[in-house]
């Protein structure tokens, strides 16, 4: 089956006696789509924080692509596009600006794609970053992270501040990148988010991995209660 995309082994972060996250066992094949479901503060971020190589681990490794990720994060980095929850970008460049700095950074920017994003999500690339509204900060992201064609989307509730019009237009990008083979790991606290778009599913609460599975495998779980229920 070959080197997981993402695989963690007894994966842990403690602050004193209070556990972040308590080992984490978990594989993504390449090609899945995999939601990481869980309420605000069950640790979502903290992963994805020890993916990226942001943190180190208290005990347990995380790999991406075979890389250990605390270890060698510019090998782990090469292979993937990160999308925070919110958007800290510079202020005086263009959106315009700023997708070809980080598509700079990344390489691989297929322009005719670059410029269809930017219809997609209906954002004015020529307006400066700092006369964004939330959810134009969040498209931007989003485009620049598209663009590159990742073999992995880190994906951080990506979707805040976006109306329900550019969540459909999200949607169907990551549908597009999972037709072309890339692997999406997806979290959030929005359940009909990760019910269209995921494979199986992750549960997490209390920093602990409560089960993997299809959703449909899952409903016997009480997550649903501190979940948000998606109706668009």
């Amino acid at each position: 089956m070959g080197v997981p995309v993402i695989r963690s082994v007894g994966l842990s972060k403690r602050y004193g006696d209070f556990y972040a996250l308590k080992d984490l066992d978990l594989e993504v094949a390449q090609g899945e789509m995999v939601g990481f479901l869980g309420p605000n503060g069950a640790g979502k971020t903290k992963t994805i924080r020890l993916l990226l190589g942001l943190i180190h681990p208290s005990a347990g490794t995380a790999e991406i692509f075979g890389f250990e990720c605390h270890r060698k994060p510019v090998e782990v980095h090469r292979h993937l596009a990160y999308v925070p929850g919110e958007a800290n970008l510079w202020p005086t460049p263009t959106g315009g600006e700023t997708l070809h700095l980080l598509g700079e950074v990344q390489g691989n920017v297929v322009p005719v794609y670059r410029d269809e994003l930017i219809q997609r999500f209906d954002l004015d690339a020529s307006k400066r970053v700092r006369t964004y509204s939330k959810g134009n900060r969040q498209k931007l992201i989003l485009i620049a992270a598209l663009i590159t064609r990742p073999d992995l989307l880190l994906l951080d509730e990506p979707t805040g501040g976006l109306d329900p019009l550019m969540e459909q237009a999200f949607r169907r990008c990551i549908h597009e990148a999972g037709e072309r083979g890339q692997t999406v790991f997806l979290s959030s606290h929005i359940l009909g988010e990760v019910e269209a778009l995921c494979d199986r599913v992750g549960v997490l609460r209390d920093g602990t991995l409560v089960d993997v599975g299809t959703l449909a495998e899952l409903r016997h779980l009480s997550f649903l209660s501190f979940l948000t229920v998606d109706w668009t």
